[in-house]
């Protein structure tokens, strides 16, 4: 069982990679980010945590907040969290199925694991 103030941070937190002024922060992500983290995103690439880190900044537009939001316990410490994004790109919205992995760690909140996979409209 998840506790609301968990579900909350969790929100909170996976919110927090769509907007740009987080999501380019490089203090914030390293902070956030598992020292062995990795996301298979929308697109199929595989990315690491350094290139994640790397990552050129860009004006994100994206729905918010995060349609059909859900976290789940799975064991301790450990945690999923499921979602729509829908972003917007020149004139189309690419919508994706979105999971992640957080580590509840004794020095914060830790992204350990995303995955991003295209639906259609």
């Amino acid at each position: 069982m998840i506790s609301s103030q968990d579900r909350d941070k969790l929100q909170h937190l996976e919110g927090s990679l769509w907007m740009t002024h987080t999501r380019y922060d490089q203090a914030y992500m390293e902070q956030i980010l598992s020292p062995e983290f990795v996301e298979f995103g929308r697109s199929g690439r595989v990315y690491g945590r350094e290139e994640t880190l790397s990552a050129t900044s860009h004006d994100i537009r994206c729905t918010i907040p995060l349609k059909h939001f859900a976290a789940y316990c799975i064991e301790a410490n450990v945690f999923l969290v499921t979602y729509v994004s829908e972003v917007f790109s020149e004139g189309d919205v690419l919508r994706a199925n979105r999971s992640s992995v957080w580590i509840k760690t004794p020095q914060g909140w830790r992204l350990r694991f995303h995955q991003g996979t295209p639906v259609k409209a």
